[in-house]
């Protein structure tokens, strides 16, 4: 059984910069992306105190939900539908400080107040899937997050 996250910093990339090795030691390893998948959504979830943590995989031709932590959650999103959808269309990085703003946000729960999703991109640019990050305050993302949200799934190959 893995040894339990353990975060003292106190800045936002101060915790980043002391989760990511243990990420590292959890996926070390094991080949199994469901597995991987889920070990990267607790390690967050509890490590960053993140609301809902979660992917969404590429299944013929729409979003499917993956491991995740948090409440329940959409099971199908249609591409360019809500903020993980978009973030699918576009291959990009999204950050929305207010969900309630955001044309088209698919309101899995109203607990939710704001998001970042970003695109988890193959070799040749196609998306596989996308990584789902909710907080239940507004303005809870930025750079940071996006900067090291990238580095920990660059660790999974899909």
């Amino acid at each position: 059984m893995a040894e339990e996250l353990r975060i003292t910093a106190t800045s936002k990339s101060e915790k980043y910069d002391q989760l990511y090795p243990q990420v590292q030691a959890l996926l070390e390893g094991e080949k199994d992306i469901i597995a991987n998948l889920a070990n990267i959504c607790a390690a967050l979830k509890y490590g960053m105190d993140f609301f809902w943590v979660g992917f969404y995989l590429v299944k013929e031709n729409e979003l499917v939900l993956g491991p995740f932590q948090g409440p329940v959650a959409c099971t199908r999103i249609q591409k360019g539908k809500g903020v993980c959808g978009s973030s699918w269309l576009q291959k990009q990085s999204i950050i929305v400080p207010d969900v309630e703003k955001f044309p088209g946000h698919i309101a899995c729960s109203s607990l939710s107040k704001s998001e970042i999703v970003i695109p988890v991109l193959s070799a040749t640019g196609e998306v596989l899937a996308v990584f789902d990050v909710d907080s239940d305050k507004l303005d809870a993302f930025d750079s940071t997050d996006e900067f090291h949200l990238k580095k920990i799934i660059e660790l999974v190959s899909l």
